[in-house]
């Protein structure tokens, strides 16, 4: 099993880097937040925390920014239903923090956000992950979580895609207030694109 990468950055592209490890280049399917950090790096050494995934026609290697991220994804596996790709589409758009307060809230409205996660996959994932991933004090709060909601529906009802207003709330500073005032930050950096 190969569970981290060493070496070089040699091509990137939309869901993907190669990186050169000692004259060998792994292709490694990495979310749009890594792959932006890594894409910052450039041809510096980076490290990458990786889970391969063996099918009858591929190896695949998915890539992670830290182990907490390579956790939740090999948590996420285990559940029927959800491959490797399910569940780095899941970690892209949703944060580990919100998924384990969907979890303390017992409420699977966070998840069904991403894109092919259905009510009873996000109830399923919710259910069966309740008794694995903990809720540590440091994560975000379920009143936060609400308010990220809002202000992406707020954004959404404003002609904006949900990837374009997770991507500016991203950027927005966690203290940044209430909801209204996360939406006006939210739109300042959307309006700077």
């Amino acid at each position: 099993m190969i569970s981290q990468l060493e070496g070089t950055i040699i091509h990137t592209d939309s869901k993907s880097v190669v990186i050169d490890v000692h004259g060998v280049g792994y292709k490694v399917w990495i979310g749009s937040e890594s792959l932006q950090k890594m894409a910052k790096v450039g041809r510096e050494t980076v490290r990458i925390w990786t889970y391969l995934s063996v099918r009858e026609t591929a190896l695949d290697l998915y890539g992670f920014a830290n182990a907490e991220e390579l956790e939740t994804f090999e948590l996420l596996i285990t559940i029927s239903g959800i491959g490797p790709k399910t569940a780095a589409g899941i970690l892209n758009v949703v944060s580990i923090a919100t998924i384990r307060g969907a979890i303390a809230s017992n409420d699977p409205s966070y998840l069904t956000k991403v894109a092919g996660i259905g009510r009873k996959n996000a109830e399923k994932i919710v259910r069966e992950l309740s008794d694995k991933i903990g809720v540590l004090e440091s994560d975000t709060p379920i009143e936060s979580m609400r308010h990220e909601s809002d202000v992406i529906e707020a954004l959404k009802s404003l002609g904006y895609a949900e990837r374009e207003a997770r991507d500016a709330l991203k950027k927005v500073p966690a203290d940044a207030g209430s909801a209204g005032e996360r939406v006006k930050k939210a739109l300042k950096i959307l309006s700077n694109k």
